[in-house]
């Protein structure tokens, strides 16, 4: 049996001003979200011996998954396709701004594309194989995966088959996917952290 560690990264100056960045390749993380990381880390070690540490190749992430490396003493790898949903046109713009758009579904939220952008289901499409792939690697291992809260909640509901109860981790928000032979188990989350909403900023 092994387990892949989900992570959300530390809170980005997007995150506490709730807007979406204009240029989210490069948006860094602010004190919190480095004392989030670390945080997170020393929770992590305390209940997991993980081999690796796998991170999107966007910066808030990678610095988070940094963080995390060092305190556990172990590599880091970049997964390029394992960035955060793509909003399009609404970069720059308030997390609220997707949901006032007015051809935004309120009935299938996760359905809905920004216009020049990704829809939830077109994030699951890109990682959920990423998931799948690393489960197989990494078969009897832990291994740490330092992502975002949209495709956190992809993952999730890739894994329950239910985008309805979909959850969206705050900042270093911890998930555990136990997988083995017979496939995955339920996710679980580790230590406190509340539901999000599907336009969760990432």
């Amino acid at each position: 049996m092994g387990n892949l560690i989900l992570v959300r990264h530390g809170e980005s100056s997007g995150n506490r001003d709730r807007i979406f960045a204009a240029d989210p390749l490069v948006l860094p993380l602010t004190d919190t979200g480095y004392a989030q990381a670390r945080a997170a880390a020393h929770c992590i070690s305390g209940l997991y011996e993980v081999e690796l540490v796998i991170t999107s190749p966007f910066l808030r992430a990678q610095e988070t998954a940094r963080v995390i490396a060092d305190v556990l003493e172990t590599p880091l790898q970049i997964e390029p396709e394992l960035y955060e949903r793509d909003v399009g046109i609404y970069r720059g713009h308030s997390y609220d701004s997707l949901a006032q758009a007015p051809d935004f579904r309120t009935d299938r939220p996760w359905a809905w594309r920004p216009e020049g952008g990704e829809s939830y289901e077109d994030v699951m499409a890109r990682v959920s194989p990423i998931l799948d792939r690393l489960a197989r690697e990494h078969a009897d291992s832990d291994v740490v995966v330092v992502s975002h809260g949209g495709v956190m909640m992809t993952l999730w509901a890739y894994l329950t088959g239910s985008w309805e109860s979909a959850y969206a981790p705050p900042n270093c928000g911890i998930v555990q996917v136990p997988h083995g032979p017979q496939g995955y188990g339920a996710p679980q989350v580790i230590g406190k952290a509340e539901h999000g909403a599907l336009d969760a900023g990432g």
